[in-house]
């Protein structure tokens, strides 16, 4: 793998504190994938060509892979239980290793995503503090594919950046 993209999901309903074990199951509201759907067609006019979309099972996290798959043209996702919410940097950056695409989309949650940047960039997922917003993307490059301390961040794009590309 030469890039990678971590991408967090779109805007979702809210968790229920009621239900604390629905959370898998929150999808995006409607409005969050309309406007994730403007930001996707700007993420594939920035990346147009992704051999591989790895997603969260997480409905919010599907959801917004499929937008991918539909607006920005990438492949179909690949469910992916190393990105799940409740899952590590480590197990994210395990996964990942074993990539061969020359560039990888990852679709998944916060905090993890924002630890596993840090984690490539610096060796330490909390040595680098890196904003991800819902919606929005890091491109990082990862020369011999993903590897603690040895990625080069690209660029980070707010969804509202995203929008404006498309």
């Amino acid at each position: 793998m030469d890039e990678l993209l971590l991408v967090r999901h779109a805007i979702a309903a809210e968790r229920d504190p009621f239900a604390p074990g629905d959370d898998p199951a929150r999808p995006l509201t409607d409005e969050g994938a309309a406007r994730f759907a403007r930001a996707a067609r700007g993420l594939g006019r920035l990346v147009p060509e992704v051999g591989l979309v790895l997603a969260s099972p997480y409905a919010r996290a599907w959801q917004t892979a499929e937008i991918l798959e539909r607006e920005a043209g990438w492949p179909a996702p690949e469910p992916c239980a190393a990105l799940e919410a409740i899952r590590s940097a480590d197990d994210a950056l395990a996964a990942l290793a074993a990539c061969r695409e020359a560039t990888v989309a990852a679709v998944g949650h916060e905090p993890q995503l924002s630890e596993l940047a840090s984690l490539l960039l610096a060796g330490d997922e909390h040595a680098v503090h890196v904003q991800l917003r819902k919606g929005g993307a890091v491109l990082l490059s990862c020369p011999g594919g993903p590897r603690r301390g040895a990625a080069v961040l690209c660029w980070s794009a707010t969804p509202k950046l995203l929008r404006a590309a498309s």
